[in-house]
This record gives C-alpha cells, structure tokens and sequence, in this order.
C-alpha cells in the first residue's frame, strides 16, 4: 500500500484487487476507520468530509460497472487498507455492494446502508454484522417498504427514516445518524 499526502489534509493510496486492478482510495480524519461505499452518483464526498470530523474515512474509486464478486475483492483490498474492524457504509448501489461484501464474509465492523439495491434473502441471513438500513420519508413508497423488509431480513438489523429526506439525502442530515450508530457497542 502506497500513501502520500494530500492538499485536503488527507492520504491516498492505492491497494491491489485480488486480480490485480489497482484500486485508487483517500483517507480522511482520524479515529474509527469508516469505508464509504458509493453509489452510481459518486456523492459520498461532503458524507466524508462530515464524518472525518470524528472517524478515519475512507473513500475509494469503485469499478463502475463489474461483477459483483470483482467490487467484493476490491472492498476486500480497501478493508485491508482502512485497517481492522472497519464499519462500512453504503448507499444505493454501494449500499447492496457492502450487504454483499458482508455476506461473503469480509472483515467488517457495523455496515450502514441508504436505500441500498436489493439483495437476495438467502444472501442476507448470513450477514453477521450490525447493520442499519436508512431511507428518505420524502422517498417512493416501494423504496421505503423495500427499506423496512430489507430490515427484517437480516439478522441484527434496525430501521430508520430520515423526515423530509429522498433517494439523496443530504449529508448533514444523515451523518449524525451514523455517527450516533457507529458510537454504539457492538455488543
């Protein structure tokens, strides 16, 4: 793993894939390592720049479009880098990538997810970490019912609606809400 600094008081780094694509990732903050898993718009970065107030973040350039296993080794190698136990949070698509990686059984710490894409119910159940589902009140009905069953199949998940918010939340609404599930025991 190669780190250098950045102007934005951060590191970036790369990290090597199980197949040997390098991964390009930046690290912000200092404290409990966060990975951020983006969805197709990319916007996790003011999300970042919140939660570095109090974690070590870390954000890192997804594939775009791949199979599901290939993103699960590329969460794999960032994991590695973030370090051990380290939560991850996803949204919309990134959302389904971190319940995935979870579910084949990457070393993670708690897992966040924002209107993730759905994933099968077998894959679920074998999800082992804490895990809280977010959706927008402001959202369509099927994304929030899809929000609420997503919660009762997994294992040791809960439920929370962010009032007034939709598919993209705004991130000084929905950082205290991690921040305040990432504080809790992992017990």
């Amino acid at each position: 793993m190669d780190e250098v600094s950045t102007m934005l008081s951060g590191v970036r780094g790369r990290v090597v894939s199980r197949d040997g694509t390098e991964i390009a990732y930046e690290r912000y903050g200092e404290g409990r390592a966060v990975v951020l898993v983006d969805g197709a718009d990319g916007s996790g970065r003011a999300l970042a720049g919140l939660l570095a107030r109090r974690f070590s973040v870390v954000t890192y350039e997804r594939r775009g479009t791949g199979a599901v296993e290939r993103e699960i080794e590329d969460l794999a190698a960032v994991l590695g880098a973030a370090g051990p136990g380290a939560a991850v949070h996803g949204t919309e698509t990134g959302g389904g990538l971190a319940l995935a990686g979870a579910a084949a059984g990457l070393p993670v710490g708690a897992v966040s997810v924002y209107e993730p894409e759905p994933l099968a119910d077998g894959l679920l159940r074998t999800v082992h970490a804490r895990v809280l589902v977010v959706d927008g009140g402001a959202s369509p009905a099927a994304t929030r019912r899809a929000a609420r069953a997503l919660t009762a199949a997994l294992p040791r998940a809960r439920h929370r609606t962010l009032t007034g918010q939709t598919h993209e939340p705004a991130p000084h609404v929905l950082a205290p809400v991690l921040e305040e599930f990432l504080d809790e025991p992992s017990a």
